[in-house]
């Protein structure tokens, strides 16, 4: 292991398993830091600008605390669809209207990724079309009974059940759609 790609210490703000995996995947050794931030954004921001927003206000909590080597990564990831945003869904009710009504349509998962070091602030995003094929309301009660996917965003996981049974067709980054833009983080480390 080790940062043979990254001169800088990473430390990862966040308490998600799929980032955490993610990381140690692209073999960075990395610290784990996080503060409470109440995501909560203006009611005028579109798509990507929400995430950015989101990003960049995780990364701010920790203005004044990081070291000279250090690169602080937030990320934020929302599903996209019919000109909303599905966070995570509030209770069992809302995850199966959100599944409901994406079935057999098609929605956007954007990420941003906003890196932080003393010197500057960026802010990365990737943008993954995911089309659903038709959805039982018997295969989302199946997938929301025995995955209970209420901590993610759209209230699914494509690297569960329900992305092995139910999705036609992705257009671009699947690891952005788990959480992540893998190729896109590695690149900007590697030439920080």
């Amino acid at each position: 292991m080790g940062n043979q790609f990254c001169t800088h210490k990473i430390i990862l703000a966040s308490g998600s398993p799929r980032r955490q995996q993610f990381l140690r995947d692209l073999q960075f050794d990395f610290e784990i830091r996080l503060k409470e931030v109440a995501e909560i954004y203006p009611d005028h921001l579109q798509g990507v600008e929400i995430t950015n927003y989101l990003a960049q206000l995780k990364a701010n909590a920790f203005d004044g605390t990081l070291e000279d080597q250090e690169v602080l990564l937030t990320s934020d990831t929302i599903v996209w669809f019919e000109n909303k945003a599905l966070g995570k869904p509030k209770d069992y009710d809302d995850a199966f209207s959100m599944l409901k009504a994406m079935s057999g349509k098609t929605h956007e998962v954007i990420t941003s990724v906003c890196f932080k070091t003393n010197q500057k602030t960026e802010t990365v995003f990737e943008v993954t079309k995911v089309t659903f094929k038709n959805l039982s309301d018997e295969v989302i009660h199946h997938y929301l009974e025995n995955y209970k996917p209420f901590d993610k965003a759209g209230a699914y996981g494509i690297q569960e059940w329900i992305g092995l049974i139910g999705i036609a067709k992705i257009e671009g980054s699947y690891t952005n759609v788990v959480g992540m833009p893998t190729d896109v983080v590695f690149e900007y480390l590697t030439n920080l």
